[in-house]
């Protein structure tokens, strides 16, 4: 099984760390937020990575080289300028069935495997692994008609949101909706796939996970990871 890991983005939202490390080598616990990702991914079958990089692509190839360390097979997909989330795929050879797509940065325990069975039973193109999240809204939020006329007032809402988790499975036809060497982001391919009537399902997980966007999320996830160290690696 394979897995394409999208490692090429410049993570300027964890600047100042991400001004001398790619944000996939960012430490979580004692080893890097992309090593605890992969040796998921080998527990749930996977036997070969493909890295898409591109920002600092020397020290992530230094760093892994061809996955022995880990008991994987990585190679490297390089792309000259930015394509997106999604137009790296393009670029990626040997994708002729059922495939894994994942950010670089993300902390979770899903199952992977789990994940798979069910995008089959599905017979889904796609299926997006899907958490929900509440966001609340610190202010009063007014409502209109259209024009001045307020027809309703919220004080401090809250909202529910299902979130993509950043963790795909794909049937290999989808590449067919990617252009290579064109800029392309998961949401528009999302809209092509809609928009030939190919099936995209969501899979929802209630467990933990966690995008290392930002500082505290960042902070946060080092917390939970010496706390909940078994539930992320629990071969160790």
């Amino acid at each position: 099984m394979k897995a394409v890991i999208l490692a090429g983005g410049k993570g300027t939202r964890l600047t100042p760390y991400t001004k001398v490390l790619p944000k996939p080598l960012m430490p979580v616990g004692d080893m890097p937020i992309l090593e605890i990702l992969m040796r998921q991914l080998k527990r749930e079958g996977v036997d070969e990575v493909i890295l898409t990089v591109g920002h600092m692509a020397g020290l992530l190839r230094a760093f892994f080289n061809d996955g022995e360390q880990i008991g994987l097979r990585i190679r490297y997909s390089y792309e000259d300028h930015p394509l997106g989330t999604a137009g790296p795929l393009a670029l990626v050879d040997g994708l002729d069935d059922t495939f894994i797509v994942t950010n670089g940065d993300v902390l979770t325990n899903l199952r992977v495997s789990e994940m798979i069975k069910f995008h089959k039973e599905q017979q889904a193109a796609a299926t997006i692994a899907m958490h929900h999240r509440k966001v609340r809204i610190d202010l009063g939020v007014i409502l209109c008609n259209g024009g001045p006329e307020v027809v309703g007032y919220i004080e401090k809402p809250t909202y529910d949101y299902a979130v993509s988790m950043g963790i795909y499975v794909f049937e290999p036809r989808v590449l067919s909706y990617i252009p290579p060497g064109e800029y392309l982001d998961f949401p528009n391919l999302v809209h092509k796939l809609l928009g030939a009537r190919e099936k995209v399902v969501g899979y929802s997980f209630n467990g933990y996970w966690q995008d290392l966007g930002r500082q505290d999320d960042y902070e946060q996830a080092n917390i939970d990871f010496e706390q909940m160290r078994s539930e992320f690696l629990p071969e160790e």
